[in-house]
């Protein structure tokens, strides 16, 4: 089917209506039926024809529809309510060999293997499992070309924060440690049935061909966690545990979380793991 002869198709309230897809709290659903602003996050995945879209919560669909309407080679759709899996059948059968509905949870399934490379990840997260997704896939950033997500705006200023903001945190070096993080734009709640209690903001990702300092990931973790844990002391006490030479690293021991770049955060991670390995 070509991007620009998409099939007919039934409006996504009557979808809704007809397969009863209530919005649930519980799934953290928020359902995007605007098809102008759908069809804004899939152009933002940029040129899909030839890659493997895999997508996260559809719900109803109106995210999918746009990601099949922009010619995207193929979309895997990971949904764990079976009434949208029910509604996303027809869907399937108007793109027939494009859309594969696998009915699972994302936290627990690996989306690398349910679509083969060149693969994205192109979504509408649902709120409550935004974060662990995201870590997840990060841990595995080169199984993906590019990642272009939903999230609470709150959470999207954390993950492109850059020190010295107050959004910065773990987060924030997690995520630029590995992929170069840039805000799309942002959603407003009324644009959601129902809509949300907060603002919504999309975000691109893009994996870098390498990390942008050694580290592991445990060290990184262990030293951003002891930072930012208690982010309103110095380093010299939120670090005291850890052991490390402040001075030698050429980081001021008087400094705060918040002032360290990534690559000094690394930096620590490294002198962490060589402490660490040589008790």
């Amino acid at each position: 089917m070509p991007a620009d002869a998409p099939p007919e198709l039934p409006p996504l309230r009557d979808v809704i209506r007809r397969f009863g897809i209530a919005a649930r709290r519980s799934l953290g659903q928020h359902f995007l039926l605007d098809g102008n602003l759908c069809g804004r996050i899939a152009r933002t995945a940029g040129e899909l024809s030839r890659v493997n879209v895999v997508e996260i919560g559809p719900g109803p669909g109106g995210l999918t529809r746009a990601l099949l309407a922009a010619g995207a080679g193929s979309v895997t759709a990971i949904e764990r309510d079976a009434r949208c899996v029910a509604a996303l059948a027809e869907l399937a059968a108007a793109y027939p060999g494009r859309l594969a509905v696998v009915e699972a949870d994302a936290l627990t399934t690996d989306v690398a293997a349910l679509a083969p490379s060149p693969r994205r990840i192109v979504a509408n997260l649902p709120y409550n499992i935004a974060t662990p997704l995201l870590l997840g896939w990060l841990a595995r950033i080169g199984d993906f070309e590019r990642l272009t997500l939903m999230f609470q705006k709150e959470v999207a200023e954390r993950l492109t924060a850059r020190p010295g903001n107050k959004q910065y945190g773990r987060l924030s070096v997690i995520t630029q440690w590995l992929a170069e993080a840039t805000i799309e734009f942002n959603v407003a709640a009324k644009a959601f049935t129902p809509p949300p209690k907060v603002a919504s903001t999309v975000v691109s990702l893009a994996p870098r061909p390498r990390p942008l300092a050694p580290a592991t990931w445990s060290a990184l973790e262990a030293v951003t966690a002891a930072a930012f844990g208690q982010r309103r002391k110095m380093l010299r006490s939120s670090l005291k545990r850890l052991g490390l030479d402040l001075p030698a690293l050429g980081i001021e021991p008087t400094a705060r979380a918040e002032n360290l770049s990534v690559e000094e955060f690394c930096a620590l991670a490294r002198a962490y793991a060589e402490r660490a390995d040589g008790r």
